[in-house]
């Protein structure tokens, strides 16, 4: 069953030179240091492993004299949880103490420091996070992780129920590894779990909520995981809305699309949406922005009878950014508005390239001044005129219009 997997990648993993100095320097005296979670579970994947997390039976304090003796740099990142970010050679490291839960309230756990890989192992939430491998490469398997990996299945480790009241947010890391690493239909005992531990989430931060639902946007699966989340009843309360499928999985086909675009496509059909999504998920101030952005356009474009030309797009992307208008265009298309020109999608294509200038508003306030219109209100007034101008024209950047058009500001046509 594992020879889907790629155990040579383990291999080169601990031969990475950095990687075998940190493990040295943490493998003495009776200590012994592991890595773990996800730098194994990718590697055997064939993976990219960016970060490496390892576990140890050092505590803190033993962690950072081991480090600074070897001449690298020890920095307390999650000193409280046991945790010390160790640089070597300017790449960072997570060596965390091997740890025990004491008590769980499902957000917050209280844990006291272990010296047990396999305790450690099972305290953790799935059986393909729960492998460790040891500095002579040696892969360590406490929970079948293994015959999962293999299998692209996310199972719980022991009960589902116990695992998920110990932190309500595995509901959705259970929706997000499996978006991200299986194949088939989720694994029947956690879906079931899932379900009926659901209202558990309702304690849970919104901010952590957000975090956790934007990763699952980004992951491979990401359009069918969103629908069983939907069939479910996930789906409504996280958004405490409606969600857009269609236009979601047009912005997931594209790979390199980031995770608030996905977002706004699944989750914004107007304006209005942003800021019950600002409040009922604590985005950030430029989250917010994006949303608005991206809703804003969608609600013009959609009630737009002509068809869009080279003209409108150049006025377009002056008014609501190239990003917003490429990604707008593209979750609407196929819709039956707007209707788009071919000569419009090459205006877009050399704006979004950078072969075509973006269209810039010409005049400041010192042009103004510099006729004699004194320094105020006004200045404002006037600009806003001469840009609703420039803009119904389609933003000429030509100098004898540029011209014409400060004239016509200042007689207030």
């Amino acid at each position: 069953m594992n020879s889907s997997l790629d155990h040579a990648s383990l291999q080169s993993l601990v031969e990475r030179p950095r990687l075998r100095a940190l493990l040295g320097a943490m493998n003495h005296d009776g200590v012994e240091t592991r890595i773990v979670g996800g730098a194994v579970r990718n590697a055997l994947l064939g993976r990219p492993v960016t970060e490496v997390d390892c576990a140890s039976t050092a505590l803190p304090d033993v962690i950072v004299d081991f480090a600074k003796k070897a001449g690298f740099k020890p920095v307390p990142t999650g000193i409280d949880h046991g945790t010390i970010t160790v640089v070597v050679e300017g790449e960072p490291f997570e060596v965390t103490t091997l740890r025990e839960d004491v008590e769980t309230d499902g957000r917050y756990a209280v844990v006291r420091f272990g010296h047990d890989f396999e305790a450690d192992a099972l305290r953790r939430d799935f059986t393909i996070n729960a492998l460790s491998l040891s500095a002579d490469g040696r892969l360590y398997d406490y929970t079948d992780g293994l015959a999962d990996l293999a299998a692209r299945r996310v199972r719980f480790i022991g009960d589902a129920h116990v695992r998920i009241r110990e932190d309500y947010l595995r509901i959705l890391r259970f929706f997000r590894f499996y978006a991200e690493y299986a194949e088939n239909g989720p694994d029947p005992e956690g879906l079931t779990a899932a379900g009926q531990e659901r209202a558990g989430l309702a304690i849970l931060s919104r901010e952590r909520i957000r975090h956790e639902m934007l990763r699952l946007l980004a992951a491979r699966r990401a359009v069918d995981t969103v629908r069983i989340l939907a069939e479910h009843g996930f789906l409504t309360w996280i958004l405490d809305g409606v969600a857009e499928f269609g236009r979601f999985g047009r912005i997931a086909a594209d790979g390199a699309r980031r995770k608030i675009e996905r977002f706004a496509a699944l989750a914004v059909m107007v304006e209005e949406d942003a800021e019950r999504l600002r409040e009922r998920l604590r985005l950030s101030n430029d989250e917010h922005r994006r949303l608005a952005g991206y809703g804003r356009l969608v609600g013009a474009l959609r009630s737009e009878p002509a068809i869009l030309d080279q003209v409108a797009i150049r006025r377009l992307v002056a008014e609501h950014g190239v990003e917003t208008v490429d990604l707008v265009l593209a979750a609407l298309s196929g819709e039956l508005r707007p209707q788009v020109s071919g000569e419009a999608l090459a205006a877009l294509d050399g704006f979004r390239s950078g072969a075509v200038p973006l269209p810039v508003f010409p005049l400041r306030g010192a042009d103004l001044v510099e006729e004699g219109i004194p320094r105020g209100p006004k200045i404002g007034e006037i600009l806003a005129s001469a840009r609703s101008i420039w803009l119904a024209e389609g933003c000429p950047d030509d100098q004898a219009f540029v011209r014409n058009l400060l004239k016509r500001a200042l007689a207030g046509e």
